[in-house]
């Protein structure tokens, strides 16, 4: 099993990079969240997961452990791929997907292209005690916060304004502080737009 790769980034594209080590070229799949992340200097190291199917050996790339390890959870869960995980990668951060699926957030794991409802469930159902556990989270500051965040997206709507834009803007107040009351959350908000 090919765990991480140090090398010279030779091509880098949004969805995937070549890294030279020693003479050999590596193609490797990567999410956006990777791409954006990657160092402008041409030295990188990155973790893999090599995924082996009868017709192919596919090789994916992530600029940290903490990405590669939720893509390996997420490829666990019966019906999502390495292509769901990769899309759910670059759809959202490792941190999002690890809060979504240990606050049970049907809604914001559905979002993803390629996720329906019952993939959705199916992810939360298998894998909220292994988050939970794995990374340690609180379950109660999660869907406090959870609770808050959709609250506050409710009173936005009301205000007239559009879901995804305050959804954004809320994910982006709470990345900040995700102690914020309701009421806090709104006043920061409104400033935003």
């Amino acid at each position: 099993m090919i765990t991480q790769l140090r090398g010279r980034l030779i091509e880098k594209n949004p969805t995937y990079i070549v890294v030279d080590c020693n003479g050999v070229g590596y193609y490797l799949h990567i999410s956006l969240n990777t791409f954006s992340a990657l160092p402008s200097d041409e030295a990188i190291t990155i973790y893999t997961h090599l995924s082996i199917k009868e017709d192919a050996h596919t090789l994916f790339g992530f600029i940290t452990r903490l990405e590669r390890e939720i893509f390996r959870l997420l490829i666990s869960v019966s019906g999502v791929g390495p292509s769901i995980a990769r899309t759910m990668l670059s759809s959202m951060t490792s941190e999002e997907i690890q809060q979504a699926i240990a606050s049970s957030n049907v809604a914001l794991i559905q979002s993803v292209k390629g996720i329906g409802a019952k993939t959705a469930q199916r992810l939360i159902l298998d894998l909220k005690d292994k988050v939970v556990k794995t990374f340690d989270l609180d379950e109660n500051d999660l869907s406090q916060h959870n609770t808050n965040k959709e609250e506050a997206l409710s009173a936005l709507e009301v205000l007239g304004f559009a879901r995804k834009i305050s959804e954004k803007v809320l994910d982006r107040i709470l990345k900040e502080d995700n102690s914020l009351s309701v009421e806090e959350l709104i006043k920061k908000a409104l400033k935003s737009f």
